[in-house]
C-alpha cells in the first residue's frame, strides 16, 4: 500500500507565543485516507522566542513529523514559502500561517478535489461558504477583492480569494515553479504563474477566518498591497517564465 504524504508549510516570523496553539491543531488533526503529514516550519531570523518554543515543542512531542529550518537573516514570508517549498518531500504541499488565523481542520476539504481526481490546485476562499469568520476591517476585505479582481483580469480565472494563505499544491507542481517574491507578494506571483502552466485544474473551496487584528500580531499592510499590484501586472504582463 502506497502511504500519500502532506507537506504543511509553516513560515514562522516572531510567533512564539502562539506557534505551539498551530501545531497542537494540526498534531491533533486527522487526515483523510491515511495520508500522512510532513510539517515544515521556516523560521525567519524571528526577534522573539519562536526557536525556543518550536524547540521546547518537538521535544514534547518527539513522534511528530516535525523539521525546522532557519534562515540566519530575514528575507520575508514569500522567502520562508521558497525554502519550505523546496524542502518539502510529500505528494501534495499546502500552506499554513503560523496564527490562528486559518483552521487546520480544514484540509480534507482542501485535499478532497486532488484526491477525487479533479484539481491541481486547491486555493482555500475567505469569501465563500457558511463557514465561520470574524468580522474585521472593511477596507482590507475590499482592498483583498480588489487585488483579486484585478488579477483575475489577466489570469482569466474566476477566483474569489487569490490573497489567501490556503494553498494546496501537487508539489512536483509547485517545486518547478520559478518563483522571486521575498515578501508578501508570493500570493499574486504564483497565481499568475499556475494560471500559465498547461491544462492546469485550479479549484475553489470555502474555508474559515479567524482574524487577528494589528494589535494581537498581524503583519500585512498597505505598502504590501502596492506590492501586489506591481506583482500582478509584472508577473502577468512582462514576466513569461513560468518554471526554474
Amino acid at each position: 500500500m502506497i502511504v500519500r504524504k502532506l507537506s504543511i508549510v509553516i513560515p514562522a516570523y516572531n510567533e512564539g507565543r502562539t506557534i505551539h496553539k498551530i501545531l497542537n491543531k494540526i498534531r491533533d488533526m486527522e487526515l483523510v485516507q491515511g495520508i500522512e503529514k510532513e510539517i515544515i516550519v521556516v523560521n525567519d531570523c524571528s526577534k522573539d522566542n519562536t526557536v525556543e518554543a518550536v524547540e521546547k515543542y518537538r521535544q514534547e512531542n518527539p513522534g511528530l513529523p516535525l523539521r525546522f529550518i532557519s534562515h540566519e537573516v530575514n528575507k520575508g514570508k514569500g522567502a520562508a514559502l521558497h525554502t519550505g517549498i523546496e524542502h518539502a518531500t510529500g505528494e501534495y504541499l499546502i500552506i499554513q500561517d503560523a496564527d490562528l488565523e486559518y483552521d487546520p481542520r480544514e484540509y480534507n476539504d482542501l485535499l478532497k478535489p486532488v484526491l477525487e481526481g479533479f484539481a491541481d490546485v486547491v486555493y482555500g476562499s475567505r469569501f465563500m461558504g457558511g463557514n465561520p469568520h470574524r468580522i474585521l476591517f472593511f477596507w482590507h476585505s475590499i482592498g483583498n477583492k480588489f487585488l483579486t479582481f484585478l488579477s483575475n483580469m489577466f489570469t482569466d480565472l474566476n477566483l474569489t480569494d487569490m490573497e489567501t494563505c490556503y494553498k494546496l499544491f501537487r508539489t512536483d507542481l509547485i517545486q518547478k515553479i520559478e518563483l522571486k517574491e521575498k515578501r508578501f507578494g508570493f500570493e499574486p506571483e504564483v497565481t499568475a504563474k499556475i494560471a500559465r502552466v498547461k491544462d492546469i485544474r485550479i479549484y475553489e473551496v470555502g474555508i474559515s477566518y479567524y482574524g487577528r487584528t494589528y494589535a494581537e500580531g498581524k503583519k500585512i499592510g498597505w505598502r504590501d498591497a502596492f506590492r501586489a499590484i506591481y506583482c500582478i501586472l509584472v508577473y502577468n504582463l512582462f514576466s513569461k517564465k513560468i518554471y526554474k
